[in-house]
């Protein structure tokens, strides 16, 4: 049986099993997913353990702390320069970054594209990545952030100056205003448990066609409820979650898994969070 595992620290209770579990599943593969809690001083002391590994998931906080124990990177990886899945291909580790296809697969089921004038909440590291993309797609990006988030939004735009050719406009969340294609939430704003809270007021969706929430516990967040309540499209986190698991696989094994497939166990792992949510 191949072992392949998710590494991070503080791990906590993760749905990467869950999720992983149904897409070996599909693939018809007998394998065995585990979690690794790993503290950031002991990664480098682990390397043997994680070439043990057919593959593995990587999160917080060693997205980018991995890369020097790997052989080579993908081009999602090199571009954000950070790793999230890694396949041994051969001896080797090969980084690659999944969370980016699987934005772009998550908004791609729902009839969503990356064009026009978009609104990124956020210049944090997943934040960083949605601007970056869509910057790299031809968007007008505007990235909105609170005072304490300035210096990072202006480094991002920098980037994205010097990388792409491409101009970010820099905003403050209090002070915007306009009409956005899309709007995407780049922060922990309304993630379990403070899921009373929303990074912007609900006037705002006024001028908005799709929202993306990053968050994915709750299923439903309150910038989510917000805008569906609004007539506005809105697309959740957890859409983006299943399907940065199921690239990940593609990677691996070269499946390919059909948006129906991949939206069914959506619907099952929200299920799965609601009910753990209201068990005791």
């Amino acid at each position: 049986m191949k072992r392949y595992a998710l590494i991070g620290h503080p791990l906590g209770h993760s749905l990467s099993p869950e999720i992983h579990r149904r897409l070996f599943a599909l693939e018809g593969l007998d394998a065995d997913y585990a979690l690794l809690d790993i503290p950031p001083e002991e990664l480098a002391s682990r390397a043997d353990t994680l070439r043990e590994l057919a593959a593995f998931n990587v999160t917080i906080p060693h997205k980018r702390a991995v890369i020097p124990l790997l052989d080579s990177l993908g081009d999602a990886a090199r571009l954000f320069g950070a790793v999230n899945a890694v396949h041994n291909a051969d001896g080797r580790l090969v980084g690659d970054n999944t969370d980016c296809g699987g934005f772009l697969r998550a908004l791609g089921a729902h009839g969503v594209a990356i064009a026009g004038d978009i609104c990124v909440l956020g210049a944090g590291g997943v934040g960083r990545m949605f601007a970056l993309e869509c910057a790299r797609q031809g968007a007008r990006v505007t990235v909105a952030v609170r005072e304490s988030g300035r210096e990072r939004a202006s480094e991002l735009a920098r980037e994205a100056r010097e990388k792409l050719g491409a101009e970010l406009s820099v905003r403050g969340i209090d002070a915007l205003d306009g009409r956005f294609s899309l709007l995407i939430n780049g922060t922990p704003v309304g993630m379990y448990p403070n899921t009373d809270a929303c990074p912007v007021p609900p006037a705002l969706l006024d001028g908005v066609d799709t929202v993306f929430d990053c968050v994915y516990n709750p299923s439903e967040t309150l910038l989510l409820r917000h805008a569906r309540e609004r007539g506005v499209k809105a697309v959740g986190g957890m859409d983006m979650l299943v399907w940065q698991a199921a690239i990940a696989h593609e990677v691996w094994h070269g499946t390919r898994f059909s948006d129906r497939a991949v939206g069914r166990i959506v619907e099952e792992m929200a299920a799965y969070l609601l009910l753990k949510e209201q068990t005791p």
